[in-house]
């Protein structure tokens, strides 16, 4: 009946105990199982914001990979604050699964903090964690930063703004770094090349900061956003001011999430490789449980640049 053991038995056999089990409608009992084993076959998956298009293709990439070795993931959405995240895991806990893969890590994280004290593997996604304690899957930020400034410098843009994500997440802290360090490359002034903090990674947030930088009156020709639904936000601000993109402002997202070559228009983004990265954080969570890896592991993505519709030369060039 274990998928994992059934090798060790003659195939003749394995099918026709299967085939007894079927006509018994006989099913493996899980909790007993769990009590003998200490195993549940069951890895929580805790995310910040389900409706985010980002975290289907990696949910897609833990469950195939999961599912390799006869296990499955319990998701649970954690949005609401601390006291919401703290409930999420306990809950998890309390249903004995075998580890925790966090895409809710912020700098300096309480929650993280929670599941250490308990015991629990943890392997955190899309967001790094400084201190070194758990493995983490994420993706170059300054790399990708580089990509879209060195982009737009190329089609002769001196004056870019960027949107930055939330200061408190990893995402929003390094790839506001990111930019900053590519500007400085490309010889190009923070006085020309202002920084708008936004307060999540949603369209309303990135509207309500497009809105803030265009304001201040600094004549930018350019918005590196920190991730596309900050950037879809920033094409409804553009709209309602009566600017055009990429004519008068050109645009780049960050994530390439499904459906951004269909917006207008088509949006220049940084694609990550979302799939391959729940694959990955799925990957460290097996070895962790076999015991296959010692300490932590980091692994960094390389990101790439799509170009679309939404980057042009500044009309002034």
């Amino acid at each position: 009946m274990n998928p994992e053991t059934r090798h060790l038995i003659s195939a003749d056999v394995v099918e026709r105990v299967l085939k007894a089990a079927s006509q018994q409608k006989y099913s493996p009992n899980r909790i007993a199982a769990t009590l003998r084993t200490k195993r549940s076959g069951v890895i929580g998956v805790v995310l910040p914001d389900i409706m985010n298009p980002v975290f289907p293709p990696i949910l897609k990439g833990i469950e195939d990979e999961l599912a390799r070795k006869g296990l499955i993931p319990m998701i649970a959405n954690a949005e609401g604050g601390k006291e919401r995240q703290r409930f999420v895991i306990n809950q998890m806990v309390g249903r004995h699964v075998d580890g925790l893969i966090l895409a809710t890590s912020a700098r300096n994280d309480a929650v993280l903090e929670h599941c250490l004290e308990e015991g629990l593997p943890v392997v955190v996604v899309n967001r790094s964690e400084e201190s070194g304690r758990v493995s983490c899957v994420v993706s170059d930020n300054r790399l990708a930063m580089s990509l879209a400034v060195r982009h737009l410098v190329e089609l002769g843009h001196r004056r870019i703004a960027h949107i930055a994500g939330p200061g408190e997440l990893s995402t929003g802290f390094e790839r506001r770094r990111g930019f900053v360090d590519s500007m400085r490359d490309a010889g190009l002034t923070e006085s020309d090349c202002p920084i708008v903090d936004s307060l999540a990674y949603s369209r309303d947030a990135g509207h309500a900061a497009c809105r803030a930088l265009l304001s201040q009156g600094v004549p930018v020709t350019a918005i590196v956003a920190a991730n596309d639904l900050l950037a879809l936000g920033c094409y409804d601000a553009l709209v309602e001011t009566g600017l055009d993109c990429p004519r008068d402002v050109s645009v780049v997202g960050h994530n390439d999430m499904p459906l951004m070559d269909t917006v207008f228009p088509a949006m220049t983004t940084v694609h990550i490789p979302l799939y391959d990265m729940g694959v990955r954080a799925a990957g460290l969570m097996l070895d962790t449980l076999d015991a296959r890896t010692s300490g932590s592991v980091n692994v960094v993505l390389r990101p790439e640049l799509i170009v679309r519709r939404s980057t042009s030369a500044p009309a002034a060039a």
